[in-house]
Order: C-alpha cells, then sequence, then structure tokens
C-alpha cells in the first residue's frame, strides 16, 4: 500500500488565510462557553484564543475560517501531520474492529511493537520490552520510576533542574520546576535534583560538560548530600523542550551512560517530546549514539494524537510480574495502528532528513534576524525542535516580550508555543512534514514581528528611535 499522499499535498493551504478578527465571533462565543464549564486548568486557549474546526498537515482552521501555519504541532504530537490521511484510515478501519483490548494480544498491537522496537536507539532492536500502562507520558514516567526501584531495590531517583517530565506526582517530583510542584507537596522523598549543562551560561561547552559531570558523579556515586547510596536512576530530557530548548554539550548524553553503567544506576532517557524524528533522528538520544536502559515515548507515538505511551527497556530488567504495571487504556489499539503507520510514513517520506534540513533553515533565519536584535540572544535546536532566546541588555528574561511575539504572530495566522521557567523562550516544534514555502511564510511573519514587537519595546524603555 502507498504511504501516501506525499507530504506537500497534506495541508489545507501553503500560507495563512487570516479573514476574520481573532478571536472571531464564533470561537469568542465557545472560548466563553469553555470557561464557563470547564476546569481552571485549562491553559492553551489563554495564549492562542482560538477555536478549532478542523487541521491538515501543518495547518489548522478556526471556527471563523481563519486558516494557520501551525508552529506547534500540538506541542510535538503531530508529527506526521494533523489527520494524516494514511495514518487516519488505517486508525478507522481499526475502530471498525476493536477499539479496546487491554493487554490481549492483536496483531496490530504486536506489529505496533515490533515497530517501535526497529526504531529504538543503540543496541534495544531485538533486545527490548515494552510496558503499556496508561495514555499519557507522564504515565510512562511513572512505570519508569517502578522499574528503576525494582530493579535495582533501592529508593533514591534523580532528575534535573528545569527539566520536566509530566504532571503526575512521581512525574512532578522528577521535574525541576517548582513552579509546577509547589502547590502540592510533600512529593516522593529521595530525590535529588542536579544541574542540566547549558552552553550558553559557559564560558565554553565544555566548562559547562565539566561542570554538570562533576556535580552528577557525586550523586550517581552516592556521595551527595540527601542520599545515602547510589539512586535507582537518572532521568535526563536529550534536549530540555519545556525548560528552554536547551541542547547540552556533545559527550554529556555519553558521559551520563558511562558513569550509570559504572555505579548500577539506570539510564532512563525522556524521548516524550524529542522522539519519533523530532530531532532529525528517531530518538533524541540516537545523536549520542548510546543505549539507555530504559526509555519513555509519549505525545506524536500515536500517530496523529491518539493518546499512548509506552516504557521501553533493556530485555534484562523485565523482571517484574503480571500487573505489576497495569493501566484500564494499554490496549488502545486504534493509536498503535496509528503509531506503526505514522513510523511508515516517517521512514517514506525521508522526514527525518526534512526535520534536519528544514530546521537548519528556521536556525539560520532566526541567525539573521539576531543580527538586528540585540534581545534575541540564543538560538538553539535540533531538527524540528527549535528556540530562541530573548533578554534585556542587563540579562533579565523577557517574557512579555515573547508573549508578545506570540499573540501578534497568531493576529497574522502563525501558531508558535514559548519555552523556559520564566516564559522568555519562543519554541518552535511544527510537523516534519512542513513544506519550504510554510517555512519560510512562517520565518517572514516571525522575523517581522519580532522587529514590530522589540522596536517598540525598545520606545517604550526609551532605548530606542
Amino acid at each position: 500500500m502507498p504511504t501516501g499522499p506525499p507530504p506537500a499535498e497534506l495541508h489545507l493551504s501553503q500560507r495563512p488565510a487570516v479573514t476574520e478578527p481573532i478571536p472571531g465571533p464564533r470561537s469568542s462565543d465557545l472560548l466563553d462557553e469553555q470557561a464557563a464549564k470547564e476546569a481552571n486548568t485549562v491553559a492553551y486557549p489563554l495564549s492562542l484564543p482560538i477555536a478549532i474546526d478542523s487541521a491538515r498537515g501543518a495547518t489548522i482552521e478556526d471556527v471563523d475560517g481563519n486558516v494557520y501555519l501551525d508552529f506547534s504541532a500540538g506541542i510535538g504530537v503531530a508529527n506526521v501531520g494533523h489527520s494524516n490521511p494514511y495514518v487516519v484510515d488505517a486508525a478507522k478501519d481499526q475502530l471498525d474492529a476493536v477499539a479496546h483490548t487491554i493487554d490481549f494480544p492483536t496483531e496490530a498491537r504486536l506489529e505496533f511493537i515490533d515497530a517501535l522496537d526497529s526504531i529504538a536507539p543503540g543496541t534495544l532492536p531485538g533486545n527490548s520490552r515494552i510496558a503499556f500502562g496508561g495514555p499519557t507520558g507522564t504515565n510512562a514516567i511513572e512505570a519508569s520510576i517502578k522499574l528503576a526501584k525494582y530493579n535495582t531495590g533501592r529508593n533514591g531517583i534523580v532528575g534535573f533542574e528545569d527539566g520536566y517530565h509530566g504532571g503526575t506526582m512521581g512525574a512532578l517530583s522528577l521535574s525541576g520546576w517548582s513552579s509546577y510542584k509547589s502547590d502540592y507537596t510533600p512529593l516522593l522523598p529521595d530525590v535529588v535534583h542536579v544541574p542540566y549543562p547549558r552552553p550558553q551560561d559557559y564560558e565554553t561547552p565544555e566548562a559547562a560538560l565539566d561542570g554538570a559531570l562533576e556535580e552528577i558523579r557525586a550523586v550517581v556515586s552516592g556521595r551527595a548530600d540527601g542520599l545515602e547510596e547510589p539512586p535507582a536512576g537518572i532521568w535526563v530530557e536529550p534536549i530540555q523542550g519545556s525548560g528552554g530548548v536547551v541542547v547540552p554539550p556533545e559527550g554529556f548524553l555519553e558521559g551520563l551512560a558511562e558513569m550509570t553503567a559504572e555505579h548500577d544506576v539506570l539510564l532512563i532517557v525522556d524521548e516524550i517530546q524529542t522522539g519519533m524524528g523530532r530531532t532529525g533522528e528517531w530518538f533524541g538520544s540516537d545523536h549520542a549514539d548510546i543505549t539507555p536502559d530504559a526509555m519513555t515515548v509519549g505525545k506524536a507515538v500515536g500517530g496523529i494524537g491518539l493518546p499512548l505511551s509506552a516504557t521501553v527497556y533493556r530485555e534484562e530488567l523485565d523482571t517484574w510480574g503480571p500487573s505489576a504495571h497495569a493501566g484500564t487504556f494499554r490496549g488502545h489499539v486504534p493509536a498503535m495502528v496509528a503509531g506503526t503507520r505514522a513510523i511508515e510514513y516517517i521512514d517514506e517520506h525521508d522526514l527525518l532528513d526534512r526535520a534536519t534540513r528544514i530546521g537548519a533553515y528556521l536556525q539560520d533565519r532566526f541567525g539573521e534576524i539576531q543580527e538586528d536584535c540585540p534581545h534575541l540572544v540564543d538560538v538553539r535546536g535540533r531538527g524540528l525542535l527549535v528556540g530562541a532566546e530573548f533578554r534585556d541588555a542587563d540579562g533579565s528574561p523577557l517574557s512579555d516580550l515573547v508573549d508578545s511575539i506570540q499573540s501578534r504572530c497568531l493576529q497574522r495566522g502563525l501558531v508558535v508555543w514559548t519555552a523556559g521557567i520564566e516564559g522568555h523562550v519562543l519554541r518552535l516544534l511544527p510537523p516534519l512534514v512542513l513544506t519550504d514555502e510554510q517555512a519560510r511564510v512562517g520565518m517572514d511573519i516571525i522575523q517581522d514581528v519580532v522587529e514590530e514587537v522589540t522596536a517598540e519595546t525598545d520606545t517604550r524603555r526609551g532605548d530606542g528611535v
């Protein structure tokens, strides 16, 4: 069966078409109705006030008929594009057959397990086991915590400062953002957070690497305050997504793999945002050519946004028994079919190469913007996960400026997102099917908006014309 249509044919258009105010009248009505009925935890419409009617490829149409370029992909979910028909058709067929199977075997389930195993990093292919437990990435993190504690018999777990792993209690304990956690303490005991190497904060990448690894080594060996022995595991994002699109220096993941193996500590790589081709490789850890003891996957693994997550780990760690980790929705077969089809589509249409090429273009365009915008202090990323950091002359994070950029981009028909604890990083993570024309049009909008917003900011502060 052909794995079509090709990426260029997936979209509603190649450029935005904004014909109504944003939010338009129908969007405003639905936003008001949602606010009256749903919990205060709803977040995204506060920054992007639209009501969505449909989406195709890298484009979204709201209920008022406005068409947007989508440079967020549902925060990294729609890697093969919204409503990709090759994936949708297979999921529909599976729905007609059976949707929910708990953990009874089906051909579709076993095909997905094989497909995911085939692209796993390092030496995991042919030497892995996959645990399903719940529909979102945070469920996979919870499973990995249990896996590490069960196999090592130790309680300590290690996360990174500014890291983010999800909203359930174990995942929240690992996350390094106090603003997410302060209202829910106490969380898990015996949790230590170590510094993530941020090259932009040091004179050289080597200095960032050495400083971080020195502190991590003390924790992994059991010599750090807060732990009486080596921990059960250490959880790391290959690139910190929500933390600000922070790309660690070369050698970081390799150093972690070496020291965790030396001290019999599990290395768990969180690939929930960086997986399924986002960085130009199947997984972010592929750039370092390491084999994690376990990795967590979610977001794009369900193909078209169908809820699915999994924990993939070395076969030797499969020591627990039936129901040691369970969940009602670990049999979401339509999502598994969609996941298999998405892997096929990415492979057939060379979307890893596309992510690398277009991601480099996005960074190059930000580099051009940076030449005339001193507030844009750093551009970084891999593949189609790109961050642009904005700070004032005194180093203060410019979160208000980034909010303005996001808002004005939306008014011109471009959906972008933010990152960083202070919200001062503009984050781009578009579908991997983004076309060259869409990339150019989107970056033209960003460039115009950045120039406009920074000029107004400087004028208001008396720093500019």
